[in-house]
């Protein structure tokens, strides 16, 4: 429960650097990105849980199915997202469940990180730490991205980037190694 409770507190302090009864709440009622991101990760942990909490994690599955739909968020509830991840602006983002995503995660409207089944790099994304994926990115196939990265708008992304690399463009092409971190806001440590 610890665990559970640090994640979903983590998450709330990346919208807004604090972490209240009331800001929890007014985050939850009021804040799309928030509630899709309460709903996974509470969902993924009943799943957890065991057989014992089988209703209840169906439950949540059925609110994660509407909000998916309400706010054009698919993110399974499988997927291995670390703690503090943030959902900039809801609509349009799609993310593989095998892919892994490292804690401080910035994910904007418009992003897909998919799988490649063949090409130079199959398989899925793995993304790194403090790294911040603009509107209408595309991350695609088995590569890594490092830590303190910043993908710009409308970049694809389909080869690995080393750590504290800002990448653009059609291809993604590294353009400074200055990093994410005026991106990247209220990090949990």
């Amino acid at each position: 429960m610890e665990a559970y409770k640090y994640i979903i507190l983590s998450d709330l302090y990346r919208y807004t650097g604090n972490v209240s009864a009331r800001v929890f709440m007014k985050n939850l009622l009021f804040n799309p990105g928030y509630k899709y991101t309460f709903i996974m990760r509470a969902t993924r942990y009943f799943k957890i849980k065991g057989i014992i909490f089988l209703p209840i994690h169906l439950i949540f599955r059925i609110l994660l199915s509407h909000y998916k739909y309400k706010y054009g968020i698919s993110i399974p509830y499988n997927t291995n997202i670390s703690a503090g991840f943030y959902i900039g602006h809801f609509g349009g983002i799609i993310v593989n469940s095998k892919t892994v995503i490292g804690k401080n995660c910035n994910i904007s409207q418009g992003v897909t990180i998919g799988k490649a089944y063949g090409g130079k790099f199959p398989g899925v994304p793995t993304i790194g730490d403090s790294v911040y994926i603009g509107p209408g990115a595309k991350v695609i196939g088995g590569i890594t991205i490092g830590n303190d990265v910043a993908i710009g708008a409308n970049c694809v992304l389909t080869k690995s980037v080393p750590d504290n690399s800002i990448v653009v463009g059609i291809p993604g092409e590294i353009k400074s190694y200055n990093g994410s971190g005026k991106y990247v806001n209220n990090k949990i440590s």
